[in-house]
């Protein structure tokens, strides 16, 4: 029965060290879902994206907007009422003139009389903007970089849903093995619940260690418990990551050895200066500042339009029922007390700022890369030491359960080699994913694609 201890601890050994830490689904019915897929998906689904996507289209129509107003636009206006007191004309006689041969015009003294009756007004006027085209050129430019900027936030909430992904597969994969290496600790503690009882018959066994490992195994089945909740709320949280179904069932994969990591510290900087989201938002955030300026700057060339306009009245009597003409309109505003100039230094503010917000995300980016390549540096280190910890920990234990065969040492000597082995390979696992993560945190850094 000790001999079947024995290989029970070297299976379960073995499968709690795989490099990978995850091992095959835990309900094979369950859709396997790879972190690529799961990075894929949420990218297409999450809402936030989806938010940000249609940030972006407006955008688009935006653009489209603006170049409307360098055509033509035809104004309609109509007016109806209803007279409450009568408008009356009285021309007196000689009032155009007197005239040889004719005489006085009028001759005599005219009233012309528009009754109590309803009249109506109406203006058609159609207008080309002319010197505002510069104008409407700058916020074209102006529309096509914040389509830039929408696009680069697009960018940056899609890496940003990539990285959260990335953590919590991670979490669903440490999890996931943590509750298939207690089920083989399970496992292990009834065969050796088994021996026991028959060491008790045998009378050579004590029975506090039986009461020990029944404890042992209650605290098990206690731990299976909290991880399999631990593990459905995971899945919740990465089904909603993903904008699914939260009840929507699947299983992670493996996760494959570790990678080296084959970059310095001044190229992953470089990297990330040339693909950041950040600095690219604060550059585009410069060119918005300056147009901004410029259109500010364009309010003092006056307005000028070409206009055709036609007038049609009804039932107003002495107005012509048409008028028709074409002309030139000019609006200006010289005197404004100094206003447009107030505006052109806040908006010349508004660039400075622009300029000392883009130094600043340089520097805290490079601090930031900085500070991931190390942290992924320490990852690296940490698994080392927790697999070397966790061979010696495998080698005393297999010595030890020799000795435990031939009854040279004591079960509770066994018992606690076996949990300092269990603690070796959980904090192995948790290696793993520190590693994992940190690797995650670190691309997001160089915010490549």
């Amino acid at each position: 029965m000790v001999r079947r201890v024995s290989i029970v601890v070297s299976v379960l050994i073995t499968v709690a060290c795989l490099p990978s830490f995850a091992q095959q689904s835990l309900n094979s019915a369950d859709e396997t879902l790879t972190l690529a897929d799961a990075v894929r998906i949420a990218q297409e689904n999450n809402r936030t994206v989806r938010n940000a996507l249609i940030a972006s289209s407006i955008a688009e129509d935006k653009i489209a907007e603006a170049r409307t107003y360098r055509l033509p636009s035809l104004d309609f206006y109509a007016y109806g009422s209803q007279l409450l007191t009568p408008v009356d004309f009285t021309f007196k006689a000689g009032t155009f003139g007197t005239f040889p041969g004719i005489g006085p015009v009028p001759a005599n003294d005219t009233n012309i009389h528009t009754p109590l009756r309803p009249t109506f007004y109406g203006v058609q006027r159609l207008s080309q903007p002319l010197s505002q085209q510069y104008k409407i050129g700058l916020n074209i430019k102006l529309a096509n970089v914040n389509k830039l900027y929408n696009d680069q936030k697009l960018r940056l909430q899609k890496q940003d849903i990539a990285n959260k992904v990335k953590h919590a597969y991670y979490a669903i994969v440490r999890t996931q093995s943590s509750l298939e290496l207690n089920n083989s600790m399970i496992e292990l503690d009834r065969e050796m619940d088994r021996v026991l009882q028959d060491q008790l018959t045998q009378q050579v066994a004590l029975k506090a260690d039986s009461m020990d490992i029944k404890a042992r195994l209650a605290s098990d089945q206690y731990n299976i418990l909290s991880l399999r909740n631990s593990l459905e709320s995971q899945k919740e949280q990465l089904n909603e990551l993903l904008g699914r179904d939260l009840q929507t069932p699947f299983s992670v994969s493996s996760v494959s050895e570790i990678p080296s990591v084959e970059v310095t510290l001044r190229q992953a900087r470089e990297r990330a200066l040339a693909s950041r989201s950040e600095l690219r938002q604060g550059r585009l955030g410069i060119q918005q500042a300056e147009l901004n300026w410029q259109i500010k700057k364009s309010e003092y060339i006056p307005d000028v339009s070409f206009v055709a306009t036609d007038m049609s009245t009804v039932n107003v009597n002495l107005l012509p029922s048409n008028i028709a003409s074409v002309g030139v309109l000019l609006t200006w505003t010289p005197l404004d007390w100094g206003r447009r100039k107030h505006e052109l230094a806040e908006d010349a503010k508004a660039i400075a700022q622009s300029k000392n917000s883009l130094s600043e995300a340089q520097d805290q980016i490079l601090v930031d890369v900085g500070d991931k390549f190390r942290k992924l540096e320490q990852s690296q280190a940490l698994i080392a030491a927790a697999l070397l910890s966790l061979e010696a920990g495998k080698e005393r234990l297999r010595v030890m359960m020799n000795q435990f065969e031939q009854k040279a040492v004591l079960f509770k000597d066994v018992a606690q080699q076996k949990a300092a082995v269990q603690n070796s390979v959980d904090q192995y696992q948790q290696a793993l994913l520190v590693f994992w993560t940190a690797k995650a945190d670190f691309e997001a850094a160089l915010g490549e694609d």
